[in-house]
């Protein structure tokens, strides 16, 4: 009998442990894998996963773009970033809307902050200036 369980229980610890999710930032003890800095902000971090289901956080947005710049995107399952309406809730970095504002700064200096909803994104711009992007524009300017 216990050796029809090994085989199971072996199968059960190597499937939750390759779970691609993503993994709540353990803000003021991580450090951002791409420049270091430890991450405090809640309203600026970002985090990339795995199709392996290695999970990699980011006290930045940019700092996850520059990183895309050196990493095989088909071997990323999620990109994500913090909703800067919403403080450490983790959004789908792909559907987001981004501005780029003098007037809000961000950890690296970019002054890029991303959105759930195009709408909250528009009201902070009209109360702060700057640009709005899509993804995609995001993309372009980190090639």
């Amino acid at each position: 009998m216990k050796k029809q369980l090994l085989p199971l229980l072996l199968t059960l610890v190597l499937s939750i442990s390759c779970t691609i999710a993503p993994k709540p930032i353990d803000y003021g003890h991580v450090a951002c894998h791409y420049c270091s800095m430890t991450i405090v902000d809640k309203q600026h971090a970002a985090q990339l996963v795995t199709t392996k289901g290695k999970v990699l956080d980011f006290d930045a947005v940019e700092c996850m773009m520059n990183q895309l710049k050196e990493t095989d995107t088909s071997t990323i399952a999620l990109f994500l970033a913090n909703d800067f309406d919403n403080p450490g809730e983790l959004i789908d970095a792909t559907k987001a809307t981004y501005l780029i504002s003098e007037n809000i700064p961000s950890p690296m200096g970019a002054y890029l902050s991303a959105f759930d909803e195009e709408g909250a994104a528009k009201f902070v711009l009209d109360a702060n200036g700057g640009q709005l992007l899509s993804w995609s524009e995001l993309k372009q300017q980190y090639k």
